[in-house]
């Protein structure tokens, strides 16, 4: 029996079989989401039980609302550092203000379209971020491995390192020996049993070890932050004040962009898999009324979790049915089991979040990016040291601002103006652009070729260029700008500068002009100032049009282009020429 399911706009044959596959998947994918979510909540700084609301609400609710079809949502290590200085700094209750404020951001962005704008974020700035992040879930997890007591936790990274030393003392073997049992498990399983989750198994194995053969001797999730309780919490609303909304904005923005990159990044990451496409924007708002809802019922801030859709695909996943069977499995296990997950050790869960940082540290793509030495290197190296010994905010904000203007100096750069030459024997053949005229080039016309987007770091550059290095007063002047893409108001206001400076005495002509740059000149007037009939779309043309005016105004040095001196204009220019220095003038 089949009938139609509405995915992202269109219909597609959802059957019996399609159902089982997704409950299969689902009940996967949610048993591996317990665990993450319990340890991703405890390294975040909260209960662990809030890691579980979360995975719960946020992951049915960005399956049915979001714009991927395989996504799987909740607490993601990425958002560890974060939400760990937000309660550390504001609070439990200003960290639940800060997620609903950046579910709010994260729906305005999508609702105006800004899904796109994610990809323009420099690939040194992600991956510095996402190892610096890396580096501090897995150093923060060693007091737990080792079984420490007494660490005081903050939220410098140095400081911690610190606790860790001052502390090492005493490590308790029990727990290094439930942590290791828990670690080979989870390495492990996937190598003999891919079908079973790692952390699953080395949960079970460690836990079941610390209790029957050294109970009491490691210290538990129970222990440590109480029994989980085994039903939701109630709905409540939380206080929201001007006050606590310019207090919180900054951490919300950091909490929406870093869950922007993360969600929309997983999703990318399911469309290779799967062969499908995602809805950016659609995503943003499933997000984003996500994390609107969850922190009402406690739930900390959540995104798409590129591990576990990963795995929802490779459990033959169909549609975003797995990812509300994963959330519903996740609340029958709270509602179930909640007193045995009480039960597990801490140090059973250091090795998970180990493993974790050690695969999101993109570790190859780091050392790659290091090795080869360019300034991307440079942004990717800041932007990590920043992330560990200073915040992600610092971080993400130094990296966007670096790799904004070393861009802008890479562009400026690239901008070309050249003095060149037309053939003497064909005036019709392309002209040479590296050829630079020699000492016997004709007074009365010069002839440009300039290459590359004149924008505002070129634009002055491209000015002087031109009339810093013309001495003679040339009757004509042509700008070959077939090869220039890109044309902002800054380099408009310069290009009317030499326009203005050359029509004292002479015309412009431009060929060649792309579409874009002739736009905004048309918008901006500077097209009618030079003249419809100045443009052309080869040089060629333009140069008969240049010869034609000077051989009118008895220019007989130049009538056959010869590269000797020409004799002085006598006469004024056309009436045209005329008009427009008139205009210039007033």
């Amino acid at each position: 029996m089949k009938r139609n399911w509405l995915i992202d706009g269109r219909y597609k044959d959802y059957s019996l079989q399609s159902l089982q596959k997704d409950f299969i998947a689902g009940l996967v994918v949610g048993v591996i989401a317990i665990p993450l979510g319990m340890a991703f909540a405890i390294a975040s700084g909260v209960k662990p039980e809030y890691g579980i609301y979360t995975t719960i609400i946020a992951g049915v609710l960005i399956s049915l609302l979001g714009g991927s079809k395989f996504q799987i949502g909740g607490p993601t290590g990425a958002f560890i550092p974060i939400l760990f200085g937000i309660v550390m700094t504001y609070g439990f209750e200003n960290l639940l203000i800060a997620g609903f404020l950046a579910g709010i951001i994260l729906t305005l962005m999508g609702i105006f379209k800004l899904g796109s704008l994610i990809k323009f974020i420099p690939k040194p700035v992600t991956i510095g971020f996402t190892a610096g992040i890396a580096v501090i879930i897995f150093v923060g997890q060693v007091p737990n491995f080792l079984g420490l007591s007494g660490v005081e936790k903050h939220e410098e990274f140095i400081n911690n390192v610190k606790e860790i030393f001052m502390h090492i003392q005493s490590m308790n073997m029990y727990s290094v020996l439930t942590a290791g049992i828990c670690l080979m498990a989870v390495l492990g399983t996937p190598r003999f049993f891919p079908k079973i989750p790692g952390p699953l198994i080395g949960i079970i194995c460690s836990t079941l070890v610390a209790t029957f053969l050294f109970p009491g001797q490691v210290a538990t999730i129970g222990s440590t932050y109480g029994e989980i309780p085994n039903n939701l919490p109630q709905f409540k609303f939380p206080e929201i004040t001007l006050d606590r909304i310019q207090l919180l904005i900054r951490p919300a923005l950091v909490i929406a962009m870093l869950g922007a990159i993360e969600s929309l990044l997983s999703a990318v990451v399911a469309d290779g898999m799967s062969g499908s496409k995602h809805n950016s924007n659609k995503e943003l708002i499933g997000q984003g009324v996500a994390n609107i809802i969850t922190p009402l019922f406690g739930g900390i801030p959540a995104t798409g979790a590129i591990a576990r859709t990963a795995t929802n695909i490779k459990n033959g996943a169909v549609s975003p049915v797995s990812g509300v069977v994963h959330g519903i499995v996740v609340l029958l296990v709270l509602v179930l089991f909640a007193p045995y997950a009480s039960k597990v050790p801490l140090a059973s869960m250091a090795p998970i979040l180990m493993v974790v940082a050690w695969n999101m540290s993109e570790r190859h793509l780091f050392f790659n990016m290091v090795k080869i030495k360019t300034t991307d290197s440079l942004i990717l190296v800041i932007t990590f040291l920043l992330t560990v010994f200073e915040n992600l905010t610092s971080a993400v904000e130094v990296g966007l601002i670096l790799a904004v203007l070393l861009f802008i100096k890479r562009m400026s750069d690239t901008i070309v103006t050249e003095k060149v030459l037309p053939n003497p024997n064909n005036k019709h053949q392309q002209v040479d652009s590296r050829v630079v005229t020699s000492t016997h080039d004709c007074p009365q016309i010069s002839i440009y070729n300039v290459e590359g987007p004149l924008f505002f770091g070129a634009a002055q550059t491209f000015e002087q260029s031109i009339i810093g290095t013309t001495h003679s007063k040339p009757k004509v002047l042509l700008l070959r700008m077939g090869q220039v893409p890109l044309l902002d108001t800054t380099g408009e206001s310069y290009l009317s500068n030499i326009v203005h400076h050359f029509s004292k005495h002479g015309l412009v002509l431009i060929s060649g002009i792309k579409p874009q740059p002739k736009t905004l000149l048309i918008k901006t007037g500077l097209y009618e100032v030079i003249g419809k009939d100045h443009f052309f779309d080869h040089t060629g043309v333009a140069i008969d049009y240049a010869l034609e005016q000077l051989n009118r105004n008895k220019c007989l040095g130049c009538k056959h282009f010869a590269f000797r001196e020409c004799s002085a204009l006598s006469g004024d220019l056309t009436k045209g020429i005329e008009e427009r220095r008139r205009a210039f003038s007033s």
